[in-house]
């Protein structure tokens, strides 16, 4: 018996439906994206490990799809013996290239090889897929797409601003309610220098930065497991239970981070944000969360995450201020910002709340039905004439019985269905059904084009 075959865990299929509602969420995001001047890349799926490697953190480096060299890659392993705890010298001797992560590191990597062509500040945007080594579950794939726009070369706050409006453009496009979860890198580092622990930045955000997973309890034991004295521990976790509004919340962290230098330049930073958005009346709730920390070791300024309001989920769009990812590649110096929208995320939250409208569909407009050689040859002249004024038909390809050729166009939910018999070829006309109505009118096929685009 031949097995069934089967799809990695993590990694999914789209049919027709759901490939044409897809493509309607890039397609609301790449409409936003131009609209605020970015323009697309793309780079290639495949990095070299060196590009990809220690740009995550400890954290991000396990869940790297790795790929075996080519070849007769074993060769090179005669003679040696490796244990589990050689494992990353095991993986430098057979792998050389991975799956990208993300598409910012990438991104850098593009930046700094294309240079001299490129003008600055550059804003480009990207949609393709990334991959991740996760461990698979509600609303986390192995396998996703992300929608990212990023500004290099500038470190003007007018760009988080942009950004942020950018953020809630796209949502309230596609009717998704939406909270803008706001930080800075600079408060975080702040309340290290605060606690006593300044050398343990990334330990900190690292751990925090789950605390919507595993709860405050769980984050203690982290870091005491990191390393953190009990003492800063305890000095910490009243940091991140501050409450009030955003204003309130930065009134109480200018008190608390008042001898942080770095603190308070992270605050003055959050303060023109927040105030902006007031101003340009933003539509979706901005809030201050002083625990968001986005594990992620580049961010150096301005972060920030989007949940949807309405549906239980991840964050559906997050991004940040790195002013020195580019540094890495030989390139120091140049300050980056950019935020990443989840399509998977969002296509999930779109089916929960049933808000994909229903002209989104893979469905021609127009089925034309097929009574033999003549009709069908009659009836493809007509859709030539249709499909030159934009609209979606087809002819179904075999003459049979009415009753399997209206199935069909029901299964498939086109809502017209053009009959071309021989009283129409006579006439020159069709008789155009109305699938939702059950009327059916004889028409030409410039009285057929305005029926269909004005329903």
């Amino acid at each position: 018996m031949v097995q069934k075959p089967s799809i990695p865990k993590g990694t999914r299929d789209f049919g027709p439906v759901e490939t044409a509602r897809r493509n309607y969420i890039f397609s609301t995001i790449r409409e936003v994206f131009g609209l605020y001047g970015f323009s697309p890349i793309e780079t290639p799926s495949i990095e070299n490990l060196s590009t990809l490697m220690g740009k995550y953190g400890e954290e991000g480096d396990k869940l790297l799809f790795k790929i075996l060299n080519s070849g007769e890659w074993l060769k090179d392993l005669e003679g040696e013996s490796f244990t589990a705890s050689d494992s990353a010298k095991l993986t430098s001797k057979v792998s050389e290239k991975g799956l990208r992560y993300d598409l910012t590191v990438p991104f850098a990597r593009f930046v700094v090889q294309h240079r001299n062509d490129l003008t600055l500040p550059f804003k480009r945007y990207q949609i393709q897929p990334v991959w991740r080594a996760d461990r698979p579950q509600k609303g986390r794939y192995r396998e996703f797409y992300q929608c990212d726009a990023d500004i290099v070369g500038s470190d003007s706050l007018v760009n988080e601003i942009e950004l942020i409006q950018m953020i809630d453009s796209v949502f309230e496009k596609l009717g998704i309610r939406v909270v803008i979860k706001l930080n800075n890198r600079k408060v975080l580092a702040g309340i290290a220098e605060i606690i006593g622990e300044p050398e343990r930045l990334t330990d900190i955000t690292v751990a925090i930065d789950k605390i919507d997973k595993i709860g405050i309890e769980n984050v203690k034991v982290d870091l005491a497991q990191r390393g953190l004295s009990q003492e800063a521990i305890e000095k910490l976790v009243p940091v991140l239970d501050i409450k009030g509004t955003p204003e309130e919340r930065l009134n109480q962290l200018k008190s608390l981070l008042s001898n942080s230098e770095t603190g308070l330049l992270g605050i003055a930073e959050l303060e023109t944000l927040i105030s902006a958005t007031t101003q340009l009346e933003t539509k979706a709730e901005i809030d201050l969360d002083v625990s968001l920390a986005r594990g992620l070791n580049y961010y150096t300024g301005t972060i920030l995450e989007v949940k949807a309001l309405d549906v239980e989920i991840g964050s559906i769009s997050g991004g940040g201020r790195y002013d020195n990812l580019t540094g890495v590649f030989g390139m120091p110096g140049l300050s980056g910002v950019g935020i990443s929208f989840g399509a998977d995320r969002i296509y999930d939250v779109l089916t929960a709340l049933n808000l994909f409208p229903d002209t989104v569909t893979s469905a021609p407009s127009v089925m034309f039905s097929n009574f033999g050689e003549k009709e069908a040859i009659a009836a493809m002249r007509m859709l030539k004439e249709l499909r030159s004024e934009g609209i979606p038909c087809e002819i179904y390809p075999d003459a049979a019985k009415m009753k399997k050729q209206m199935t069909y166009a029901n299964s498939r939910c086109i809502p017209f269905v053009a009959l071309v018999g021989e009283e129409e070829m006579a006439k020159g006309m069709m008789t155009l059904k109305d699938m939702t109505e059950g009327t059916q009118t004889l028409v030409t096929p410039e009285e057929a084009v305005k029926i269909i685009k004005r329903k």
